[in-house]
């Protein structure tokens, strides 16, 4: 990732009525720190706590490195990963992409198998990409999780608050030292930072 070994880190708290302005960060993808060299499934229900029902109810297709997955026990999560996450979509294309679907068949050529092999389980990466209904249900949790954010996406996210979402939280410069900050709009982080690590809790 090139983040620097002691990035800045903000913890806010904003108005429930601003998710909307992490849309478009949360559909290109955040980063999230995470234990790789885990199953697919070991990901999404032990470390990000998500119920097994709500699986298989809602996430209906699941993209891991480009390739959908079928098979959720096989496919192995590696630091670097890119892992999209939606609900059904529409059409034979909602149809063809789902996971057990009828015609997952059509699609057996670009289907994830895992070719690598096992890894011991170890501090990574991943980037996690939200998709239609799952954005504001699964949004919340990743962004208060924590999510790491690139200096550009940073910048371009501070200009989008309206000034209104007064609300503040923690944060920490790149000594580590905390100190109370004012929403991001606000903010003047360091400019020698290659990221931040940015969690916001909605109330």
């Amino acid at each position: 990732m090139g983040q620097t070994s002691s990035p800045a880190s903000f913890s806010l708290n904003l108005d429930k009525k601003s998710f909307y302005l992490f849309t478009p960060l949360l559909q290109r993808g955040v980063r999230v720190k995470v234990r790789v060299g885990c199953s697919l499934r070991s990901l999404l229900e032990d470390q990000f706590g998500l119920n097994p029902e709500y699986l298989k109810e809602r996430v209906k297709t699941v993209f891991l490195d480009g390739k959908p997955v079928d098979d959720w026990d096989t496919a192995l999560v590696h630091d670097g990963s890119v892992l999209a996450l939606s609900a059904a979509m529409p059409g034979l294309a909602g149809a063809t992409l789902r996971r057990g679907g009828f015609f997952a068949g059509m699609r057996s050529q670009i289907t994830h198998r895992e070719e690598q092999s096992p890894i011991s389980p170890e501090e990574g990466w991943v980037v996690v990409k939200l998709f239609n209904l799952l954005i504001p249900e699964l949004g919340p949790l990743f962004l208060e999780r924590g999510i790491w954010v690139p200096p550009e996406e940073f910048a371009e996210l501070r200009k989008s608050m309206p000034d209104e979402f007064k609300k503040g939280g923690i944060g920490s410069d790149i000594s580590g030292e905390g100190r109370e900050v004012n929403h991001l709009r606000g903010l003047e982080p360091p400019s020698n930072l290659s990221g931040f690590f940015l969690s916001v809790h909605f109330s």
